[in-house]
């Protein structure tokens, strides 16, 4: 079944150089900068826990990349199950490490001692509304830091900004549910069983001009230092020590945005080109 789990010496990657230079275009144009990579040791897998950006596939390439690159560290995301009903895009992601979102996958990679990546916000994450930019929209997952207590995984809380900045939503989930058609579709239940009740309804986004080609934000991206789960080792079935790990890790991304928007906002002029593009 494509997304089934492979370990690292089951799949055959490619190089960093190749990644590098593959990701080379997106770096010339979002000219991404990145803090905190000190904090991620290569010698020890993580849980990279990150905030999943409007449409979700821009931002995470540059990341996955660098830390490639950079640290040597081949990132393993866990991806929707969606994905894996298209065909050509399911065989991409599975060749670039993509797994489905299952806890026996999860359970299956960190055996194996590799790196992974989730967004426990999802579809819902990336279908944003107005107004909910850069804002985590997890409600009561837990399974992530589940599996991190179980197998002793660190989390790594991981922050991005820029991408949800490329973008203007021009109609979002909101508008189409309450509309003649978002009522045909909740009336014969499509929207239950296709569309999550609306939450996997993508955004009508404008961004140059009004094309869906994103602006040239620039991207910042933080690295965290890790949240260790030692400390709940045996606690992994406890719903209130679920949820105050999935707190902890909530509020680093947070705070870590937060700092890269005071960073953004503290930068020097763009180029007049760049502010032009952007404005």
């Amino acid at each position: 079944m494509p997304g089934t789990a492979k370990a690292m010496n089951e799949i055959s990657p490619l190089s960093p150089q190749t990644v590098w230079l593959l990701t080379q275009p997106g770096r010339l144009y979002f000219t991404p900068e990145y803090r905190g990579l000190e904090n991620v040791d290569p010698k020890r897998p993580h849980l990279f826990v990150g905030n999943h950006t409007m449409l979700g596939f821009i931002d995470v390439p540059l990341y996955f990349a660098t830390l490639y690159r950079e640290r040597g560290i081949f990132l393993r995301s866990l991806a929707d199950h969606i994905h894996f009903a298209i065909p050509g895009w399911r065989d991409l992601l599975t060749k670039c490490g993509v797994v489905r979102g299952t806890r026996k996958n999860c359970a299956h990679l960190m055996e194996a001692g590799e790196n992974l990546l989730v967004f426990p916000g999802g579809a819902r994450e990336v279908c944003k509304r107005r107004g909910e930019e850069y804002q985590l929209t997890w409600k009561q997952r837990t399974g992530f830091v589940k599996m991190a207590i179980t197998h002793g995984y660190g989390i790594i809380p991981l922050a991005s900004v820029g991408p949800d900045s490329a973008f203007d939503i021009v109609l979002d989930a909101d508008d189409v549910m309450g509309s003649p058609i978002g009522k045909v579709l909740d009336w014969t239940g499509l929207a239950k069983r296709l569309l999550r009740n609306g939450d996997f309804i993508p955004p009508l986004l404008r961004g140059l001009g009004w094309s869906p080609m994103p602006r040239p934000e620039k991207f910042y991206f933080s690295f965290g230092a890790p949240i260790e789960t030692t400390q709940y080792a045996g606690h992994e079935d406890d719903s209130k020590t679920l949820l105050e790990l999935r707190a902890l890790v909530a509020q680093a991304i947070e705070e870590q945005i937060r700092e890269l928007l005071e960073i953004r906002a503290a930068e020097p002029e763009q180029s007049p080109i760049r502010r032009f593009l952007t404005s």
